[in-house]
């Protein structure tokens, strides 16, 4: 995320120049894994609760809901998102994955990570950095956003109500990109419980570099 001042006239992009390299940052972390890897999970530690190829899903699932379903009023008011699987992808019934009955094989999951990176990239290159300061929605705060909250330099406000808070665009689009990079130090911190080697370097930005953030590893 570029730091230097950038005009409201500016195209998005220019806020988030990350996202053009976003899938090819994460998907070599997955390659080669077998199954068995892929669905390898344990319940000491709180990471290891949802398995590589959970992760993954969440990661696809996520830029779909935040873009089509929390903003889908304000970024596709006719529905004009393009998006051939929306009822399916924007489902609520799998607790923040996609439909595993749908999208289970791993290309079929990247596939998916694709489509949705590919849509947030649309977004950011169709509208300006104006119109991402400008529009904002309310969220709920829960305790693990008052750590995620230091990572957001702008675009994070109080709401009158303690319960929740108010999030531009902007802020959005920063906190997609920074889920995406902490669920990919997720998939690492599985591989290496299991004796895998990882493949990329994550980027020391966002949530799992904040204070207070576990960052436990199995050995």
């Amino acid at each position: 995320m570029t730091q230097l001042p950038i005009s409201d006239s500016s195209t998005a992009t220019a806020l988030f120049p990350e996202y053009a390299g976003l899938y090819e940052l994460i998907a070599p972390e997955f390659s080669g894994l077998t199954d068995e890897q892929l669905d390898w999970s344990s319940e000491q530690w709180g990471w290891a609760e949802w398995s590589a190829r959970r992760q993954l899903s969440h990661m696809a699932s996520l830029l779909y809901r935040w873009l089509m379903v929390r903003w889908g009023g304000v970024l596709f008011p006719n529905g004009e998102h393009g998006i051939a699987e929306a009822e399916h992808v924007t489902s609520a019934d799998y607790d923040r994955a996609l439909p595993k009955d749908r999208y289970w094989d791993l290309p079929v999951l990247l596939e998916k990570l694709k489509e949705s990176i590919d849509l947030a990239q649309r977004v950011l290159a169709e509208r300006n950095v104006g119109f991402l300061r400008a529009n904002t929605l309310r969220y709920s705060l829960t305790p693990q956003w008052e750590i995620m909250i230091k990572a957001h330099p702008t675009g994070m406000r109080p709401d009158a109500n303690p319960s929740q808070g108010e999030m531009t665009l902007e802020a959005t689009f920063r906190h997609m990109y920074f889920e995406e990079i902490t669920h990919l130090y997720n998939v690492q911190r599985l591989k290496r419980a299991q004796g895998l080697p990882t493949v990329v370097d994550v980027p020391e930005v966002g949530y799992w570099v904040q204070e207070g953030w576990d960052r436990s590893e199995a050995n």
